[in-house]
């Protein structure tokens, strides 16, 4: 319906004299249900800029549109201009057959027919377990993904990491060292902090290495496989041991690493298409391609042995390294690199998933690819903040064996994923999240995580013991016995649907979906609590029953959007 009247709407001030070209109309539901279904105060926002008063300007914009009548019932000026409308109840019943038609892909839209959507997320390089921070990355990425796919576009899900450089030399090593400590028991060790976080390594492990148990079973995993001849001298420092004696360490320990990060995206819910190795862009040249195009602009000089991007130029408030004095590339030309070959793939729409630390980062990116002279609008970011485990009104940090870090898994053994997900989703992504612990544990009753959930349910049981008295879904049945304020209040509710999701996907907020969602349940608790199934005359029972199914469609897909599980009973 918003959708609708815009168009009609826009047909009309699109030959008013002042009224912008991009000026977008919106609509929201007015706070009383007498006062209309929609409303709009396009004509406050506009009177001026036309040289009206808002309640004049309305008029005469009201007295020029088409409204279809089996649309749009009434329309009313109200207070200072604010414009009410009001749904017919052909168009009510109308929507609720489309509902019952659709089933399944109500909801989905053409919108994005014809594009192409890549969303970049998770992308941990592979030196560790993900963390709760990767998880909220990964649920928010795989519901945006979700999101476009039922807005019409073609999505792909690509996962970014880097498997060069120091932290997998680092990596290697830590792996070599532990590897060491097994097979040699008289290993001098070496105690790494104090107190309860003191870990005692080999004296050959890393300056920065990774502390983590899975490490340690790593290099079991590769004593069992390779035995213990794989270190040549047992006195070498880290920094001592050659490529060549690191690259089975380093090879073992990615390969079991992925396969412990697939699995816990599995068991979250999420799959990727693709995988794009950073490396990738060093071996094939695009990294140097890309310093060069930026040298071209004269945006990029050298200066004390590094190489400099003239960010002053877009406003900040210093000069950027794009390649250190050692030679070694900054994480931002790798970066535009990747940008590049982003956008040469012919993707129009990139999202990209980045947590608060890049918030000051990533605007070279994007000034980069301007410069360039690719389209950076193309590249939407999506900030998201950090998540702090709480229980008991404290901040907590896990013990873990697998990790000196909470991990996802960790996590989900203690709420479970559909939890972990709800809760990830919950809140914008550009609020810190406080992850109630208690709150996550609590039963369906005081967990919100569970309100949608338990909605299908309910709705599941009652349109089953409904058929057992003989009711069947009737798709083209009559639907005018629908008259209660509450049948009526729970359709127009419904209908909002496919608008919530192209909402969603305009502002890449998950959590507004969650709250039409609980709308959606809210409506329907209080119509089923005031408007009885069973017992009614034949034709009313039947239309509500009918009423019932659209409505666990609604839920339904809603639910699988958000990547949710909907239970049958709870």
């Amino acid at each position: 319906m918003k959708a609708y009247l815009s168009r009609q709407l826009q047909a009309v001030l699109s030959t008013i004299e002042g009224v912008p070209s991009d000026f977008e109309l919106q609509f929201q539901a007015p706070a009383r249900p007498e006062q209309g279904d929609l409303a709009s105060n396009f004509a406050m926002q506009l009177a001026k800029k036309v040289g009206s008063n808002p309640r004049a300007f309305a008029e005469r914009v009201l007295s020029e549109v088409q409204l279809d009548p089996d649309r749009i019932a009434g329309v009313e000026i109200a207070g200072p201009g604010f414009i009410n409308f009001r749904f017919s109840s052909v168009y009510l019943r109308k929507g609720l057959y489309e509902i019952l038609a659709k089933g399944a892909n109500f909801g989905r839209s053409a919108q994005g027919a014809g594009k192409k959507a890549m969303v970049e997320y998770v992308s941990a390089n592979p030196t560790g377990p993900l963390t709760v921070g990767h998880g909220r990355n990964a649920v928010l990425g795989d519901t945006m993904a979700n999101l476009l796919n039922w807005a019409g576009y073609d999505v792909t899900r690509e996962y970014y990491f880097n498997d060069a450089g120091r932290q997998m030399r680092v990596l290697a090593q830590s792996v070599r060292a532990r590897y060491l400590e097994l097979i040699w028991p008289e290993c001098p060790m070496k105690k790494l902090g104090t107190g309860e976080d003191a870990v005692w390594v080999p004296v050959s492990f890393p300056d920065g290495g990774y502390q983590g148990a899975y490490i340690i079973d790593i290099a079991a995993s590769l004593l069992d496989e390779k035995g213990d001849g794989l270190i040549e001298d047992r006195d070498w420092l880290s920094d001592e041991v050659p490529e060549a004696e690191l690259a089975p360490f380093k090879e073992k320990a990615i390969s079991l690493i992925f396969k412990d990060i697939d699995q816990t995206m599995r068991r979250i819910g999420v799959k990727m298409d693709t995988f794009f190795n950073e490396h990738t862009l060093y071996t094939d040249g695009k990294v140097e391609a890309t310093l060069t195009a930026l040298r071209d602009t004269g945006l990029v000089f050298d200066d004390d042995g590094a190489v400099w991007f003239k960010t002053s130029t877009f406003g900040k408030d210093k000069e950027t390294v794009l390649v250190k004095s050692s030679g070694e590339p900054t994480y931002r030309l790798p970066d535009m690199a990747y940008h590049v070959e982003k956008l040469k793939r012919g993707y129009d729409l990139c999202i990209d998933l980045f947590g608060a630390d890049h918030i000051d980062t990533y605007p070279d990116v994007l000034n980069a690819l301007n410069v360039l002279g690719y389209d950076a609008q193309k590249i939407q970011v999506v900030i998201y903040q950090f998540v702090t485990l709480m229980r008991g009104g404290e901040a907590v940090k896990m013990s873990t064996r697998k990790a000196n870090f909470v991990t996802l898994d960790d996590l989900m053994d203690e709420v479970g994923e559909d939890v972990t997900r709800y809760f990830f989703l919950a809140v914008s992504p550009n609020t810190h999240i406080n992850f109630d612990l208690d709150l996550a544990k609590a039963d369906a009753e005081k967990n919100p995580a569970f309100y949608l959930q338990y909605a299908h349910a309910r709705i599941h049981q009652i349109i089953s013991k409904a058929a057992e008295v003989g009711l069947t879904i009737q798709p083209e049945s009559d639907l005018t016995a629908l008259t209660h304020d509450r049948e009526l209040a729970l359709i127009k509710t419904m209908l909002q649907f496919p608008d919530e999701i192209l909402a969603t996907v305009k502002s890449l907020q998950p959590q507004r979906l969650i709250n039409y969602l609980r709308e959606v349940a809210e409506a329907f608790h209080a119509f089923y609590h005031d408007c009885r199934i069973i017992g009614e005359a034949p034709d009313v029972a039947q239309a509500r029953f009918n009423l019932a199914c659209a409505a666990q469609h609604v839920v339904r897909n809603g639910l699988n959007i958000l990547g949710l599980s909907t239970p049958e009973k709870m």
